[in-house]
């Protein structure tokens, strides 16, 4: 059984890339493996103290197996937050402590009694109980952490992982109770079966190893999210709720000299540089309101001339309790040094002719007006295809971060050619433009309406589902049969074929699964429009005036 353990020990470690899960698991394996080499390890030699070594090393690994298994089961459904309280954890860590402490000490031979003075045959002592009570405690507990996560998630591999696991559990709980039943309280009856025990904790393993090797969904998270971390530019440091640093990326050694378990020296860090502000009211609210969300600017002085954007947010868990804080160091030197040129010029133009401020200020409306220029569609009125592009891509990419869902709608008006070249192309203009006014009216005011090219428009909309997504379609395709466009005498009705693509719900982890990690925004962008112009064909060879949704 030992074999068999080491066995699947290098297989794991060969066949899966090492996560904090995986790290977890590992440990609770190794654990495992003590049993059956100390049971080996008791047979193996007539020496008695030997034979008490190999014991006392089986059953303190049996001690530490019950709260390894309840760590690996909160580990595997994300129940971490259990051990985050001293108090939590200190009852998680003191009643296998002390089993593992009477089985090492085993005062007046209350653990257990060598029989004509050899531990090949043995008497339990009250101590073993009150060990094998905790035991099962433990695997008490695991089980609940089990069934309720089991009723709690959505995703079918994650069902199929918690399935498999608690499998193994069962498996190694019957072995377990099988060996305490025939080798312990009916063995002066029915003599002693070997290794019950060793082939339940094989068995279950086998149950573990397959869990994790097949669906692992939670590790593919924790891999992406770690990538993400680790290649992001802005500098990221995470502090717990008493400000010691817990980790940090690449990007924020860059900004200040770290170290993990150290308390993080922010006054320090501002008194570095030069602050681009008040920071009185950002200091008080970091020492005094740590959930509040803060952000300062900071102008460093040491080496090169940087400008630095600082921001505070909290972590706060289900319950909003204040788990620690992530500090994020963002460099905003080229749009500082833009707006102190830009206010530099304005200055010295201020001074050297007061009387162009008239000007400057029609100047500052015809800017206003390009800017808005630059960012839409000059026919219709709606945002151009490049502001779109970059609006998404930012905003896709933060809501797959967040777990927010969106949708996108793509669709175009059904033979607008033969408008154009029937009524003319300012006739085509005009049914551009209010074909845009009653689809504005049909959307919601967060909803961002842009003309992608010719009479084709696209939609994106923030926190939709595809029920709502669908619904907001309909609202759409209504409003535009309805609507009537009036030239040169003329009454033309038109119609719209749409695709539409949704992420969020279920999309999740089917998308983690794709993507593989990736973090670039742009092929997430290229991504959604492959699909809505998929759907979009789809719509208008299947007869146009309808909407397809890509799945």
């Amino acid at each position: 059984m030992f074999v068999c353990l080491f066995v699947l020990f290098g297989l794991f470690v060969a066949l899966n890339p090492i996560t904090r899960t995986h790290k977890v698991y590992l440990s609770f394996h190794l654990i495992m493996m003590l049993w059956p080499l100390g049971q080996v390890g008791v047979r193996s030699t007539d020496i008695p103290s030997y034979q008490h070594f190999y014991l006392t090393m089986s059953f303190v690994a049996l001690s530490l197996l019950g709260p390894g298994w309840l760590a690996f089961v909160l580990f595997l459904t994300r129940r971490t937050h259990y051990l985050r309280r001293p108090s939590r954890l200190a009852a998680f860590v003191l009643p296998a402590a002390l089993c593992a402490a009477s089985a090492v000490f085993n005062p007046f031979g209350q653990f257990l009694k060598p029989e004509q003075g050899q531990y090949g045959d043995r008497e339990y002592g009250p101590l073993f109980w009150i060990m094998t009570f905790v035991e099962f405690t433990y695997f008490f507990i695991a089980l609940i952490h089990m069934f309720q996560a089991h009723r709690t998630v959505r995703s079918l591999n994650e069902r199929k992982q918690l399935a498999t696991s608690l499998l193994g559990m069962f498996v190694l709980t019957v072995f377990a109770v099988l060996d305490l039943l025939f080798n312990v309280v009916l063995s002066p009856w029915l003599g002693v079966v070997q290794g019950l025990t060793s082939a339940g904790i094989v068995l279950s393993d086998i149950c573990f190893v397959f869990a994790i090797y097949r669906y692992g969904v939670f590790d593919l998270l924790d891999t992406a999210k770690d990538r993400i971390f680790e290649q992001v530019e802005t500098g990221i440091v995470v502090i717990d709720e008493a400000g010691k640093v817990m980790d940090f990326n690449r990007g924020a050694i860059g900004f200040m000299l770290l170290a993990k378990g150290e308390s993080f020296d922010l006054e320090r860090f501002l008194l570095s540089g030069q602050p681009a502000n008040d920071v009185s009211d950002f200091l008080f609210r970091y020492r005094h309101r740590p959930a509040d969300k803060i952000r300062t600017e900071i102008l460093l002085t040491v080496g090169a001339y940087r400008s630095v954007s600082l921001q505070v947010s909290p972590l706060l868990d289900r319950f909003k309790s204040l788990q620690g804080r992530i500090v994020a160091f963002h460099d905003v030197t080229e749009q500082r040094k833009l707006i102190d040129e830009m206010n530099l010029k304005n200055e010295a133009l201020h001074e050297r002719n007061l009387e162009l401020i008239a000007m400057q200020d029609e100047l500052y409306r015809a800017n206003q007006k390009l800017e808005q220029a630059a960012v839409t569609d000059g026919l219709t009125g709606c945002f151009n295809r490049t502001f779109f592009q970059q609006y998404v891509e930012h905003e896709a990419f933060l809501c797959r971060q967040r777990n927010i869902p969106f949708s996108v709608l793509l669709f175009d008006i059904d033979h607008f050619k033969q408008i154009n070249d029937q009524y003319g192309h300012l006739a085509g203009d005009e049914v551009l433009r209010a074909t845009a006014v009653a689809v504005r009216a049909a959307l919601r005011g967060v909803d961002l309406l842009a003309r992608y090219g010719g009479e084709e428009f696209t939609v994106f909309m923030p926190q939709t589902t595809r029920s709502d997504a669908q619904a907001a379609a309909d609202r759409v395709m209504s409003a535009v049969s309805n609507n009537e466009v009036r030239v040169s005498g003329h009454t033309i009705r038109v119609t719209i074929s749409m695709g539409i693509v949704t992420e969020g719900e279920s999309e999740w982890a089917a998308a983690a699964a794709e993507d593989q990690g990736s973090d670039d925004s742009g092929s997430i962008l290229h991504e959604l429009f492959s699909k809505a112009d998929v759907a979009l064909y789809q719509a208008k060879n299947e007869g146009r005036n309808r909407v397809i949704v890509s799945h």
